[in-house]
Parts: structure tokens; C-alpha cells; sequence
């Protein structure tokens, strides 16, 4: 194992899978010159050239276009976007060309391309600037969605979303890519599609992904002093789902809290409730909840920002209640 950076892992997955692929290259605003906005591809210029790392005007669409086009014309582009709020200029080629291209066009194209950067909130970042998109792009036949929550994840999955055969919406987040963890050493992927149960318990089940997952490990390690036993789950892939991996832990701890950074209303949280009270209605012994931001756009003042954002004491509050320990 090694000590890397999440923006290093990143880094790493992009720059191995174009060393033994030259039909992979990375586009984006400052991803060259400036090695990425958020040094997410440093070095990359200097090792591939800048026909493989190319830097863009600020046109999400015109670059977000080009991307797709090349990849129904045999390459594997990596578009990366500053932020998924910046996306909202590229989503017609997203969501009307490259997701749907393959249907289409009846199996005659594919389009192999992943659209990268970070989502949700990054602080001080206002409205307009600290959205999440999981739930978004997931509502689209034809996406995959990834949200990594630490480095080791992002790398591997990051690797198998470039050798997907199919467009791969795969999100980061700015207040991660300073966090440290753990990579294998060597080659490794992790599959598309295949959650993670990064604490194993008895008495409640947490499924969370991203960044705000930190906020379930801070809950689960402060419940466990009052002898609470949380499983807390990973998703990785919002989109394919692993609800398998819910589903047979629901039934072990017969309670769910599902922790999203995102809006409540038709999100994330609300497609795995269906799941669970279709698939485990049984073994539920108190109703589900989910937490989520506030149902507001983003605030910029940090007093309001800190009540608009789940944390931890959200987390432990709602386990309590479904444990009626309140």
C-alpha cells in the first residue's frame, strides 16, 4: 500500500490507462498548462503532450460536444468539468447524444467517454456553484454515475469507468481532493456497480456515498461508545445500484438511514426506499428515514451553510430514532 492524495489517485488512474491506450485523452479548462484546476492532472502535459491533454475555452458544450463525438469515432475521451454546476452549459450533449447515441443509432455507436470533476457543496461556493447531481444524471437511461469517497476507490473505479463501453458521469468533490488514504500498490480496478461495506454492525445499516459519507463514520464511531452498532454502507455507483448489498444488510439490522448530500425531494435516498420497502418491507422495524440538506438553494453565509449541511449529530439523531432511543 501507499499514501496518496485523492487529486493523486485520480492522477494516477487517468495517466495508467493512457500509457497502455492512445485512444484516451483528457480535455478540460486549465487541465494542461495549469495541471488542472485542482491539480488533479499534474504532470500529464509534460508526459502525454498536449494532443492527449488538451486544454479548452470556457465552453462546456463545444468541448463536452467534441468528446462525444470522438468517442462514437473509436477514442476514449475524459472530459473533465471544473464543476458539475458548470456541466448544466454541456448537459444536451450529455444527456441527448452521448447517453442515448447507442439506442439510436441501434448498437451501431458506442460512445466510451467519462464526464468528471466534483459536485455538490465546497463551501463558500453560494448557490449557483455547490449543487449535487448524482440524482440527475441517474434519472437518465444510458449513464453510468460514480461518486468515490476516498482515494483508493476513486482510482479503481476511475480506471473501470475509462474502460467502460458506455458514458460514465463520474463525480469528486473540491473538499476531497486534499484527503489521504491508502492505494493498492500495482494494477487493481473495482467494478461499476458493486457497493462497499466500509463498517460492518448490527443494530442499524447507513448507506451513504461521497464525501458527506465522513459525516456516518464521525456518527457510527460516537454511537458505538453508547454501544450502538452501526453497519455504514458505501454505494461507490449510484447508477447501477447495488441494492443487493442494502437489502441483505437491512435484513440483518432490520433498520435503514440513508445519509445524501442533496436536495429531499427525488433524490438518491428516495429510489433506494422504494427498493427496501419493496424488497424488505418485512424485515423493517421502524420506518425508514433519510437525511438530507436543507430544501433550499445553498446558502453563502458559513452560519447558514453549517445548518443547510447533514453532519454527524443528523446522523446519530436519526439513529436514535429508529432505534426509539430519542
Amino acid at each position: 500500500m501507499k499514501t496518496l492524495q485523492f487529486r493523486e489517485a485520480i492522477c494516477e488512474a487517468m495517466s495508467e490507462e493512457m500509457r497502455t491506450d492512445d485512444s484516451i485523452y483528457l480535455m478540460g479548462e486549465e487541465v494542461a498548462e495549469y495541471n488542472g484546476a485542482y491539480k488533479a492532472s499534474k504532470g500529464m502535459l509534460d508526459e502525454f503532450g498536449p494532443e492527449r491533454v488538451v486544454d479548452t475555452p470556457i465552453s462546456e458544450l463545444g468541448f463536452a460536444g467534441i468528446g462525444v463525438g470522438s468517442a462514437m469515432l473509436g477514442n476514449r475521451p475524459i472530459i473533465e468539468f471544473m464543476t458539475f454546476n458548470f456541466s448544466l452549459v454541456g448537459i444536451d450533449q450529455i444527456i441527448n447524444n452521448a447517453a442515448k447515441i447507442r439506442q439510436m443509432s441501434g448498437g451501431q455507436f458506442a460512445c466510451p467517454i467519462v464526464f468528471r470533476g466534483p459536485t455538490a457543496s465546497a463551501g463558500q461556493l453560494a448557490a449557483t456553484h455547490s449543487q449535487a447531481f448524482e440524482s440527475w444524471y441517474a434519472n437518465c437511461p444510458g449513464l453510468k454515475v460514480v461518486v468515490p469517497s476516498n482515494p483508493a476507490d476513486a482510482k479503481g473505479l476511475l480506471k473501470s469507468a475509462i474502460r467502460d463501453d458506455d458514458p460514465v458521469i463520474f463525480m469528486e468533490s473540491e473538499q476531497m481532493y486534499g484527503d489521504k488514504g491508502e492505494v493498492p500498490e500495482g494494477e487493481y480496478t473495482i467494478p461499476l456497480g458493486v457497493a462497499d461495506i466500509k463498517r460492518e454492525g448490527s443494530d442499524v445499516t447507513i448507506v451513504s456515498f461521497g464525501k458527506i459519507i465522513k459525516e456516518a463514520y464521525k456518527a457510527a464511531e460516537v454511537l458505538a461508545e453508547d454501544n450502538i452498532s452501526c453497519e455504514v454502507i458505501d454505494l461507490r455507483t449510484v447508477r447501477p445500484m447495488d441494492i443487493d448489498a442494502i437489502i441483505n444488510s437491512v435484513k440483518k439490522t432490520n433498520r435503514l438511514v440513508i445519509l445524501e448530500e442533496a436536495w429531499p425531494f427525488g433524490n438518491v435516498a428516495t429510489e433506494i426506499i422504494y427498493h427496501v420497502q419493496d424488497k424488505a418491507f418485512d424485515y423493517l422495524d421502524a420506518p425508514i428515514v433519510k437525511i438530507n440538506t436543507a430544501d433550499t438553494p445553498a446558502p453563502y453565509s458559513p452560519v447558514l451553510l453549517a445548518e443547510w449541511l447533514p453532519n454527524s449529530d443528523d446522523v446519530i439523531k436519526a439513529v436514535k430514532k429508529v432505534l426509539y432511543k430519542e
